[in-house]
């Protein structure tokens, strides 16, 4: 078998994408203007997969393109002769385009259509390439290559059907790669902002947070995803991790440095605790109950004040400083305890004191009421101390007592007081004198300074009676 192409390109339709299904077939120029004198009839149409125009927005290449291969009629559009000749119809007439002696004339046609069907499955899987958006540069290459091979090519098909589409597919290439072009700088920039947010992120935890565990766990995380991002420039790639390794080691230094000082200050208060339960323990012995519970609470003060000490040191220092606070309060409780049931005891003294007392009457007696009140204040006071919520009932009932006593005293002694009589005497001497004056006045004829002593002895004569009065109602 002679043809007249090169060696046939092997293609492998199982590793091809699907054509995009509603494609518009493009026509052939030749169908477009109609048949021309001396040429074939119109040529019936092949099935083959169509050229698909790339649209614009984000394409996700897919590594191996699927088409499915073309299978066409290679009897409408060509012919083997008897002799072996191959022809393919063209819009120029027919061609010949090989020689077939390996077979009969129907085998020989199918051979050469086989070919075609080949050379429409690369075309298609270019046309997937472009469509998937799979490097526009070396698609419009392959296609120019490949159409450039046509006009010699030793198939028989729809050769002018399948130049058109490879045009197409030149004709899409500048504008797919520049669309390429666009989204990888687009993914770029927006890959490029992503890592930048991250590293001003790591930055502002490094500078700030003392969420230790928290920021910890953040930058972990900011780690992962930064690994995930791809597409960056190589510099800025480069500039930016620096800022981000940069960030996580500030943390880390400032962390350390935190973590350095607190065990320290554990370290601190450990030491202060073990002084603090040595004095509790000192303490815990003492019998000045409301000193030593002063100071106390003074110690508690300080053992939180102090700080934590490390975990199991504080723990068993608590246990230390609580058990020697416990014993002090225990016994301190119990004193308690005793001295309640001592004052209830005074309390019943005291009620059974005031009931032998609150017969005393002044009027039976002033002096003996006296000194039976004298002789009860004694007795009260050699008893002692009551509970709190007694003091004010017992105090009050022994107040009535007392004050009873001491109005009939207060009483007796108005009703003697020399000093407001002599007063109640000169009141009525100065009455006296007044109405003296008067007269006088009146005799020498004055009448107006007659008057004046009269209003003055009156009032003088006022005072007398309330005088008078008072000493007669004590």
């Amino acid at each position: 078998m002679t043809d007249n192409s090169g060696n046939e390109k092997a293609t492998h339709p199982e590793s091809a994408p699907a054509p995009q299904p509603g494609a518009a077939k493009r026509p052939s120029p030749a169908a477009a203007a109609g048949p021309r004198p001396g040429a074939p009839g119109p040529k019936p149409e092949s099935p083959k997969p169509h050229a698909v125009k790339p649209t614009p927005g984000p394409a996700t290449p897919h590594p191996h393109p699927v088409v499915v291969p073309t299978v066409s009629d290679p009897s409408q559009w060509g012919r083997v002769d008897e002799d072996g000749t191959a022809w393919v119809k063209t819009t120029d007439g027919e061609r010949v385009i090989g020689s077939w002696q390996a077979g009969d004339t129907a085998e020989g046609l199918a051979h050469f259509g086989r070919r075609f069907d080949d050379l429409a499955t690369e075309v298609a899987l270019l046309e997937a390439r472009l469509a998937a958006g799979t490097d526009a540069r070396k698609t419009k290459a392959a296609a120019t290559a490949l159409a450039e091979t046509l006009p010699t090519a030793a198939v028989i098909g729809d050769i002018e059907g399948l130049a058109q589409r490879l045009q197409a597919i030149i004709e899409h290439s500048d504008e797919a790669a520049a669309h390429a072009k666009e989204e990888k700088e687009r993914t770029r920039h927006e890959q490029t902002e992503r890592k930048e947010a991250l590293a001003a992120e790591a930055e502002q935890i490094a500078a700030e947070s003392t969420q230790w565990k928290v920021a910890g766990d953040r930058l972990r995380e900011i780690l992962d995803e930064w690994k995930t991002i791809r597409g960056v420039d190589r510099k800025v790639d480069d500039a930016l991790w620096r800022r981000f390794s940069k960030a996580r080691e500030a943390f880390n230094r400032r962390r350390g440095a935190h973590f350095a000082e607190l065990d320290r200050e554990r370290a601190a208060a450990k030491t202060r605790k073990e002084e603090l339960c040595v004095r509790a323990e000192d303490l815990s012995s003492s019998t000045d109950w409301s000193g030593t519970a002063a100071v106390f609470r003074d110690l508690l003060a300080e053992w939180k004040a102090a700080g934590r000490a490390p975990r199991e040191a504080d723990e068993q220092l608590w246990k230390r400083f609580k058990a020697a606070q416990d014993i002090f309060f225990a016994a301190r409780n119990a004193h308690a305890s005793e001295r309640d049931a001592e004052f209830e005891h005074n309390a019943a003294a005291k009620e059974e004191l005031l009931k032998h007392c609150e017969h005393i009457d002044p009027e039976a007696g002033l002096d003996a009421a006296r000194a039976a009140l004298r002789d009860l204040q004694e007795k009260w006071d050699a008893i002692g101390k009551v509970p709190r919520e007694r003091i004010h009932d017992l105090e009050a009932r022994l107040r009535a007592v007392e004050k009873r006593v001491r109005d009939a005293v207060d009483a007796q002694w108005r009703r003697t007081d020399p000093e407001a009589m002599a007063r109640a005497a000169q009141f009525r001497e100065r009455v006296a004198q007044f109405e003296e004056q008067a007269a006088k006045a009146e005799a020498a004829g004055k009448t107006r300074d007659a008057e004046k002593a009269r209003e003055q002895a009156k009032q003088w004569r006022e005072w007398a009676e309330a005088a008078e009065g008072a000493v007669s109602q004590r």
